[in-house]
């Protein structure tokens, strides 16, 4: 999402296989659950209501971008549509809190070919990166926050 004064966010999302709806031809229903409670996507979409989305599955380089507008639907919405959480791992957080409806303008494959550089899905690159982890231990909630100024 980009909001009104230009400033980009890129969140990932994810679940089970299916967890964002296919609803017809044009239009994708995407349940948010509860994460770190920042909504930075959210405040744009108030502003923009433009999304570009790229989507991955494990162990496969090609990927699918969709590209559209969104509009934000209610937590009372996705229940009426019984919509449920298709979480892998579930917490005392794993609910609904709203979701984005996405009217699809341009959906496309996309070429593997950066993911093959990268060896993304190897398992000898994830058992090294799991040995020694790129980032520094995660050590509180505010961890991944944005700063101003960073």
């Amino acid at each position: 999402t980009t909001g009104g004064e230009g400033r980009c966010d890129a969140s990932p999302k994810g679940g089970k296989p299916g967890f964002v709806k296919v609803l017809d031809e044009k239009h994708l229903l995407f349940p948010d659950v509860a994460g770190n409670r920042l909504f930075q996507s959210y405040q744009n979409i108030d502003d923009n209501p433009y999304i570009g989305l790229i989507f991955f599955i494990p162990g496969i380089n090609d990927t699918v971008r969709v590209n559209g507008r969104v509009s934000i639907v209610s937590k009372e919405d996705l229940e009426s549509r019984n919509i449920e959480v298709a979480l892998y791992e579930t917490d005392d957080r794993s609910k609904h809190l709203q979701g984005m409806l996405i009217e699809v303008e341009e959906a496309y494959g996309h070429c593997p070919r950066a993911l093959n550089f990268s060896h993304l899905w190897d398992a000898g690159e994830i058992a090294k990166n799991q040995a020694s982890p790129p980032f520094p231990e995660r050590t509180d909630e505010n961890y991944y926050q944005h700063q101003e100024g960073d």
